[in-house]
C-alpha cells in the first residue's frame, strides 16, 4: 500500500523498494545537513559578528572537498558504495556531536566551528560521489529522470522545512540542540544504507591504478564537451550565485531585521520555489528544449539574486525579499535539476562515480563562494552595504555568463535530442 501511494504521488521510481528506503535515508541525512549549515553560520555570526568569518567556514568546508572530490569519485567506482556511504555518514554524525557538545558546554569558539567544517568537507568528498553513483543502480534506467528529480527534490524540499526548524529550535532552545538533532539524520542514513541488499559494484577496469582511473575520468569529461559545459555552468553559478546563502545571517539580522526564525522562513520560501520547479520538471521528463531551460533558468537565477540583494539594501522590505527568494529557488532548481538529470542519463555506468565526483565539486564550490562574498563585502564597506553589493555583483555575472554556452555550442542547444537518443539506446540493451 505504501509503495502504491508513494508511486502515485511521487512517480514510478518509488515502485522500487531499495530506492524507497534509500530515498527515506537521504531525506533524514539532508535534513540534518541543512540544519547543520543553518546552525553553523548562525553560531559563527553570533561569535564574531563578521561576514568574513562566515566566509571562513565556507572556505574550510570547501577546500578539502575540492581537493578530494575527484579522488572520492575514483573510490566510489572501485569500492562497495553502500559501506562507503555508511562509514562517511557515521563519521559526519560524530563530528556534529562534538560540535554540539562544545556548544552545550559554552566552550565553543570560532576556530572549533571552522576546524570541524574542514573535517566534514573532507568526509563529504568521499560521501557525495558514492551517493550520486549508488542510487541509479537501485532502479531501471527507464525511470531515471523521475529518480533524479526525486533525489534532487530532497535537497530543494528540505530547504522549506529544515532552515525553519533550525531557526525555531535556536529561538526556543539553543544552537547546540539544533546541532544534536542534525546529527541524528546522518546516523539514520548510515543505518538504512547499510541494510540495503545491493550487489557490490565492480569496476569495468579493475586492474587500473587509482591514478589511471582519475586521468581516465578527466579525459572522458574533456573529450565530451556537453559534460564539460554543463559542469562548468554549475561551477560558475554555485560560486557566484549560492554565495547569498552563507551571507543570509547578515541579510536577516542586520538588513531585514527579522532574526533566526525570519531567516528560516526566508530560506524556506526559497525551498518552496525550488521544490515546485523540481517536481514539475520531474513529471515532464525529457523534452527537446532542455538546453534552453538550463540557460533561461540560469539567467533568471542571476537576475533575481541581484534584485533581491539590491532591493533589500535599498528598502529593507521583508515581504519583497520573500517573493524574490521564491523566484531564486525556482530558477536555480530549473537549471540544476535539468543539468543533473542530463548527466545521469548520459554518463556510462563504469564512469558514473568519477563524473559525478567532478560534478559534486559544485557543492564544494558553493561555500567557497561565501568566502569570495565575505572578502568583497569587507573591501566595499559596512555589512549593510558591502554584503548586498557583493552578492548582487555575483548575480549579474551569472546572468552574463548564462548566455554564452547557448550561442557558442550547438550540443547545449540540442541537449533534449541528445538525451532522447541516449534513452533509445538504453532500451535496446
Amino acid at each position: 500500500m505504501i509503495a502504491i501511494i508513494s508511486q502515485k504521488l511521487l512517480g514510478p521510481a518509488m515502485a522500487y523498494p531499495a530506492y524507497r528506503a534509500y530515498w527515506v535515508g537521504t531525506l533524514a541525512s539532508v535534513i540534518g545537513f541543512q540544519m547543520l549549515n543553518f546552525s553553523q553560520f548562525w553560531i559563527i555570526h553570533e561569535l564574531t559578528q563578521s561576514p568574513l568569518y562566515l566566509g571562513y567556514v565556507g572556505l574550510a568546508n570547501a577546500l578539502p572537498a575540492i581537493a578530494l572530490n575527484i579522488f572520492g569519485g575514483v573510490v566510489a567506482d572501485r569500492l562497495d558504495r553502500k559501506r562507503l556511504i555508511s562509514i562517511t555518514q557515521t563519521i559526519n554524525g560524530v563530528i556534529i556531536l562534538i560540535l554540539s557538545g562544545l556548544t552545550f558546554t559554552g566552550s565553543v569558539q570560532a576556530w572549533h566551528v571552522i576546524a570541524l567544517a574542514f573535517l566534514a568537507g573532507a568526509i563529504n568528498a568521499f560521501d557525495q560521489p558514492a551517493r550520486q553513483a549508488l542510487y541509479p543502480s537501485l532502479i531501471d534506467r527507464s525511470v531515471m529522470m523521475n529518480a533524479v528529480a526525486l533525489n534532487s527534490a530532497i535537497w530543494t524540499g528540505t530547504r522549506i522545512i529544515a532552515p525553519a526548524i533550525a531557526g525555531i529550535i535556536i529561538s526556543l532552545t539553543s544552537t547546540a540542540t539544533s546541532f544534536l538533532i542534525s546529527a541524528l539524520g546522518f546516523f539514520v542514513m548510515a543505518a538504512i544504507v547499510l541494510s540495503l541488499n545491493i550487489p557490490k559494484n565492480e569496476s569495468e577496469h579493475p586492474q587500473s591504478s587509482e591514478g589511471n582511473d582519475l586521468f581516465e575520468g578527466v579525459r572522458f569529461i574533456w573529450k565530451n564537451n556537453v559534460f564539460l559545459i554543463l559542469i562548468c555552468i554549475t561551477f560558475f553559478n554555485s560560486f557566484f550565485g549560492m554565495s547569498y546563502i552563507p551571507m543570509m545571517p547578515v541579510f536577516a539580522v542586520d538588513i531585514l531585521k527579522v532574526g533566526a526564525d525570519g531567516q528560516g522562513i526566508l530560506m524556506g520560501l526559497s525551498g518552496i520555489g525550488a521544490l515546485m520547479a523540481t517536481m514539475i520538471i520531474g513529471r515532464t521528463g525529457n523534452f527537446k528544449q532542455k538546453g534552453l531551460l538550463i540557460i533561461v533558468g540560469s539567467l533568471l537565477f542571476g537576475i533575481s539574486i541581484a534584485i533581491f540583494s539590491l532591493s533589500s539594501m535599498q528598502y529593507g522590505n521583508y515581504y519583497v525579499a520573500l517573493v524574490l527568494l521564491f523566484v531564486v529557488g525556482a530558477s536555480s532548481s530549473a537549471y540544476m535539476i535539468s543539468i543533473m538529470s542530463s548527466l545521469q542519463m548520459m554518463v556510462p555506468n563504469h564512469m558514473r562515480g568519477r563524473v559525478m565526483g567532478f560534478y559534486g565539486m559544485t557543492w564544494s564550490i558553493m561555500p567557497l563562494g561565501g568566502m569570495y562574498a565575505g572578502f568583497l563585502a569587507g573591501y566595499i564597506g559596512q555589512d549593510t552595504t558591502g554584503v548586498p553589493i557583493a552578492v548582487a555583483i555575483g548575480g549579474f555575472l551569472i546572468a552574463i555568463f548564462a548566455i554564452g554556452p547557448f550561442f557558442m555550442n550547438r550540443n547545449v542547444r540540442n541537449l533534449g535530442a541528445i538525451l532522447q537518443t541516449h534513452q533509445s539506446e538504453s532500451r535496446t540493451f
